[in-house]
């Protein structure tokens, strides 16, 4: 996929002019597809099938704004300043008119028709050349299906009325509308919504066609970001549990625990697999490639077809000082706070440092810096109050004594004890969040640690890979659909598999650390603010810690009816004024965007809106 990533501007082109010639006779619309001309080789059809996979880094998407300011502040992942949408994310409490949830739901059906334009291109391929390389087609059209489906998850669960339950429950309810070939007018755009049981009966099925047709690919190196078989079948088994099938999820998310290859990473390396390092590692399923060195310009606004995405602009940790590997000061005079992106945009919530299970206070204890130097002043490198020495110490010792979740880390950094390289050479202390009082930690994981993103003059764009899927995910997954059929004794050793793996021991064996049953203490029982739903929620709380940042904690919030404690958990937030509340009737769903509304005489709007 790497080879081909940067066509697909001019593969869109083609589409849109393909057959055209000078005569008016021959002239056909701009607007439509032309399958005269094009494509009438694999290689031109591989052009088409990069817009799907390109259009996972819409603005609407990963590009931009889905994680850092819609998901995150939805589900009090960060705490940030108001910003066009984000307050209303943060409330859960949207309008028709929401920009979050307009761009979202574009950005996901154009996903969609990519994928069908894809599909069609194929079909006509095939018709027209019978010596075309049919093996090669149906990789194509395995991957469209296999992207085709986790689209349509994604707008099911974000804008479908409510999810499916175990027997067809809520099945009849509204869900999206389905496309499952290309427009050819605008009559065929006005499309009503489908019932929730027909979108997810086309995500299944899209999944296994996927699978079936991938079935055995291995591709080479240079296209590790391409859909394969367990892609599918990993997303094939979300699809299950999600709609609670327990027996068709258990058997399909262990074929790919005992038949895909991939196993758990390590501690080290899942510590530093998100933010550049470990690309397309032993626990990637599906992966989001990102260009770290793209044609230049300012990421997905440069104008230029490229790869990348620029969500660490807002989650980057601040720093002050700046030293050299051996301590000694960067530059003796330098007092300025160093902005590795757009700056004290988003930190994360306090509340999550507590459910991690951090255990020693809120307060950054400062005393007297005995190497003072009053004759020079105050400068970061002569400080008046430094960190109390017994306070860092503590917090060290909390990240090996197993008192706090060591995921913890992976996730945050922590003020005036984690240091990062914020020119990629010289190192400097995160700086503590100036809108909190309490914790103000620093986001870790996806956000730049060892490069100014703000400062690149090059290209501003992230650096590491986004995880579509990723093998602790089929671990909960398959945990979650052991303990829906019956089988607690399987779920939670799988739980207990991705806790140890988080606390460095090694996965198949008993520990010390493991859960003794399904409501066994979780670090979210922390006495400081303990959590009455995830403290003694296994089941609910790996899934939290585990995927924290990665944007899947919204759909189980709302599969599993947690909106009311999640909001007197986190209590408020910096832009919402008084305390969190969340409206059952409404918040679960997405607003159907307004645009949507006055386009398509069909839709019907979710209800509360």
């Amino acid at each position: 996929m790497k080879m081909i990533k940067k066509k697909y501007i001019a593969a869109l082109a083609l589409i849109l002019i393909a057959g055209c010639k000078k005569a008016p006779v021959n002239v056909g619309p701009t607007n439509q597809y032309s399958s005269s001309t094009y494509p009438t080789t694999v290689t031109q059809l591989q052009t088409v099938l990069v817009s799907c996979y390109a259009n996972l880094r819409d603005i609407g998407l990963f590009g931009f704004d889905l994680l850092p300011r819609m998901v995150g502040h939805s589900t009090h992942t960060v705490n940030g300043e108001p910003f066009s949408f984000n307050s209303e994310m943060a409330a859960n409490n949207l309008t028709v008119g929401d920009g979050g949830a307009q761009e979202t739901f574009t950005a996901l059906y154009a996903g969609v028709k990519n994928c069908n334009v894809t599909l069609y291109a194929a079909g006509v391929l095939l018709k027209t050349d019978p010596s075309v390389d049919k093996t090669a087609v149906n990789l194509i059209i395995g991957q469209a299906y296999c992207l085709r489906g986790w689209y349509y998850m994604q707008l099911e669960c974000y804008f479908g009325e409510a999810y499916m339950q175990a027997g067809g429950v809520n099945g009849d309810k509204l869900g999206v509308s389905l496309y499952t070939e290309v427009p050819q007018s605008l009559a065929a755009t006005q499309v009503a919504r489908s019932p929730v049981k027909d979108v997810w009966a086309l995500i299944i099925n899209d999944e296994k066609q996927a699978a079936a047709l991938l079935k055995g690919q291995v591709w080479p190196s240079t296209d590790a970001a391409r859909a394969t078989e367990w892609s599918a079948k990993g997303l094939l088994g979300k699809a299950y549990v999600y709609t609670q099938d327990w027996a068709d999820a258990k058997t399909t998310l262990n074929d790919v625990i005992s038949n895909s290859g991939k196993t758990l990473m390590s501690y080290d390396t899942y510590r530093n697999a998100f933010n550049g390092s470990n690309k397309f590692n032993s626990e990637s399923l599906l992966e989001l490639y990102i260009d770290p060195n793209p044609q230049g310009g300012y990421g997905i606004y440069s104008g230029v077809a490229n790869s990348a995405t620029i969500d660490g602009l807002l989650w980057p940790p601040v720093t002050y000082g700046g030293y050299n590997s051996d301590g000694s000061p960067f530059n003796g005079t330098d007092s300025q706070l160093t902005f590795m992106g757009y700056g004290f945009n988003d930190y994360i919530h306090d509340q999550n440092i507590l459910r991690f299970g951090y255990t020693l206070g809120s307060n950054y204890p400062l005393v007297a810096n005995p190497k003072y130097n009053a004759a020079v002043g105050p400068t970061y490198f002569n400080q008046q109050l430094v960190l109390d020495p017994a306070y860092k110490q503590a917090a060290m010792q909390a990240r090996t004594n197993g008192t706090t979740d060591p995921r913890l880390y992976v996730n945050a950094l922590q003020p005036r004890v984690d240091s990062v390289q914020f020119d990629g050479v010289h190192w400097a202390l995160v700086a503590p969040n100036p809108m909190s009082s309490t914790y103000g930690w620093s986001l870790r994981k996806y956000s730049p640690i060892d490069f100014n993103e703000a400062a690149n003059t090059t290209v501003v764009s992230d650096k590491w890979d986004y995880y579509l899927l990723r093998l602790a995910d089929v671990y909960l997954l398959y945990a979650e659909a052991c303990i829906g059929s019956g089988d607690n004794v399987t779920g939670l050793e799988y739980l207990n598999r991705v806790k140890r793996r988080a606390y460095s021991m090694p996965i198949n064996t008993p520990s010390a650390i493991d859960y003794k049953s399904l409501t066994d203490a979780t670090p979210a029982a922390n006495p400081l603010s303990p959590d009455p739903v995830l403290g003694h929620n296994p089941l609910y709380y790996e899934r939290w810690a585990e995927l924290f940042n990665e944007g899947t904690w919204w759909f189980d919030v709302c599969r599993w009816n947690l909106g009311d404690s999640e909001a007197a958990y986190y209590k408020t937030a910096i832009n919402v004024s008084g305390p969190l509340t969340f409206t059952d009737s409404k918040s679960y769903v997405w607003p159907i965007p307004l645009s949507e509304m006055n386009s398509n005489s069909k839709a019907k709007q979710n209800p509360g809106y």
